[in-house]
């Protein structure tokens, strides 16, 4: 949503023999991994089997490693590098954030090892058989966020061992997902034995037809900037054509669609000229669409936002006087703001930008919505929102309306200097009232306020990545930024996590030592992360 300890390893001799250089293991939490080789064992294979005896054989903390963990994906990337993900589990019950990655060279050599394992879970006894049944989870869950009776999507309904505060339940986790006046894209995780809810979050995703044609079309944006637009073309028997905002003419995407939240039906014009003001957010919507979607093409290979050529939705005119945008998990809405502090947020290509590349972190590390994570959540999606719209390093500066100008507000956040601007009445109070830029600033904030400090601690890794990116250019900052996301990150990853997956990620492309490794050092140690 738009307003939305380290462990290294390394061998001595031949056979393996490790030395500690730090080691911070809590045996009652989530425990940070990350092992580094300097004199790596040679495997047959890059495989699971082989990850599994690495880490059987290997001083990593992780006892029967064939018993508590199971493997969740397998890839090879362009480097040669393959990279094997486990899901903690505990009686084949999955342990919801905990994932291990086992990353070897070309060479078949373990070079890496990363992630978060929960000691206290794997060493406990819990009773992973569950008393209620998923029907009766979803209705609790339901009833908790006060769902409405049609719901966006189907819900999701998943049995995992849960640990909240100091405690591990088994809990069903329930994925609701809706529109209205309060949308939601809610887990819930219902206590599999006593049916209480133990925690929430809301995580803000046949027509008569005889031919379809693709055709191009011109609209007018927001600013009234010209749109060059892929649309269809319908012609309908014994009827004349009709133009519609979708676009299914990129090979193996499914397609790009842009909806009215008024009608819930994909805009349609008689002409291919797209120019009525109630239509401009929805041309601006489908144009930036289609640039994002580019720009992951062409920079990273991503086929889409799950990398499967997942259809890229839109929703304009949501809500009323709706100052926000956001994803729900599988499309982005638009407000069309109230006109005083922000016009209609799809005139933002870095608002786009961010909002798709949270469908991007959602089918990649899957960054939870919450304190640190999910200041990385924000902060990634902001990254590569600058990205995109390469002109600069603020976020929303075309959706800012001339009110907010006026009084100096002009775009919502700034990577290059977040302070410029102050953070929401309810936020101030747990800091300076702005926006930090180190960890001596960092906003130690409870999770019922802005989801534990997501959208404002986000800047602080959002100015390391400014810093970095200010020394190596932005092509080389989002090849390491993508790597990092979907090699290295899992759904509990912290700041320090962030900056060992970068710091590796620009060891893989660029070599230790070199300029650009250098550079990322730089940044994370200017804002304090280590």
């Amino acid at each position: 949503m738009l307003i939305a300890g380290t462990l290294f390893v390394h061998p001595v001799f031949a056979e393996p023999e490790f030395k500690h250089e730090q080691a911070f293991w809590n045996k009652n939490a989530n425990v940070p991994i990350f092992v580094k080789e300097k004199l790596a064992k040679k495997h047959a294979s890059s495989n699971p089997a082989n990850a599994l005896n690495y880490l059987d054989e290997t001083d990593v903390g992780i006892e029967s490693p064939e018993e508590n963990l199971k493997i969740k994906s397998a890839e090879t990337d362009e480097l040669g590098m393959t990279h094997i993900r486990f899901q903690q589990v505990k009686d084949d019950v999955p342990v919801d954030g905990n994932e291990i990655i086992v990353h070897f060279n070309q060479n078949n050599e373990v070079v890496t090892v990363n992630g978060h394992y929960n000691k206290n879970v794997e060493e406990q006894s819990i009773n992973t058989e569950a008393a209620i049944k998923e029907n009766a989870a979803l209705d609790i869950a339901k009833a908790s966020v006060q769902a409405p009776s049609e719901l966006s999507f189907e819900p999701t309904v998943e049995l995992v061992v849960y640990p909240f505060e100091g405690e591990n339940y088994l809990t069903y986790k329930v994925n609701l997902s809706f529109l209205g006046d309060n949308p939601g894209n809610w887990f819930v995780y219902v206590d599999a034995h006593s049916g209480k809810v133990i925690d929430k979050v809301n995580a803000l995703l046949h027509a008569d037809i005889i031919k379809k044609q693709h055709h191009k079309g011109v609209g007018n944006g927001v600013h009234g900037d010209l749109r060059h637009l892929h649309t269809t073309k319908e012609i309908m028997k014994g009827q004349g054509a009709i133009f519609k905002l979708y676009d299914e003419s990129h090979d193996g995407l499914e397609g790009i669609y842009t909806y009215d939240y008024n009608t819930l039906e994909v805009f349609e014009n008689n002409s291919a000229s797209w120019k009525d003001e109630y239509q401009s957010p929805a041309v601006d919507a489908h144009y930036n669409s289609e640039k994002v979607y580019e720009y992951y093409w062409e920079e990273h290979g991503r086929n889409s936002l799950d990398d499967n050529g997942m259809a890229i939705i839109s929703y304009v005119h949501y809500g009323t006087n709706y100052n926000n945008a956001f994803w729900n998990g599988r499309f982005m809405a638009y407000g069309d703001g109230d006109g005083e502090f922000m016009v209609p947020l799809s005139a933002g290509l870095d608002v786009a930008a961010h909002e798709m590349s949270h469908g991007v972190i959602t089918h990649t590390a899957n960054l939870q919505y919450r304190f640190q994570p999910g200041a990385l959540n924000e902060s990634f999606a902001d990254v590569f929102g600058a990205l995109v719209d390469e002109d600069d390093w603020e976020i929303g500066e075309d959706i800012m309306a001339p009110a907010a100008k006026a009084e100096g507000r002009t775009a919502l956040r700034s990577l290059s200097k977040p302070s410029k601007f102050p953070v929401s009445e309810e936020r101030a109070p747990y800091g300076s009232g702005y926006y930090p830029e180190h960890m001596d600033e960092y906003y130690d904030m409870p999770l019922n306020v802005d989801n534990g400090g997501v959208h404002v601690n986000s800047s602080i890794p959002n100015h390391a990545a400014y810093l970095i990116g200010e020394q190596i250019g932005k092509q080389k900052l989002g090849q390491i930024y993508y790597r990092a996301l979907t090699v290295y990150l899992t759904p509990t990853s912290n700041f320090s996590d962030a900056r060992n997956a970068i710091v590796q990620s620009a060891i893989d492309l660029y070599g230790e030592g070199s300029a650009e490794v250098q550079a990322v050092e730089s940044g994370f140690d200017q804002v304090g992360i280590y």
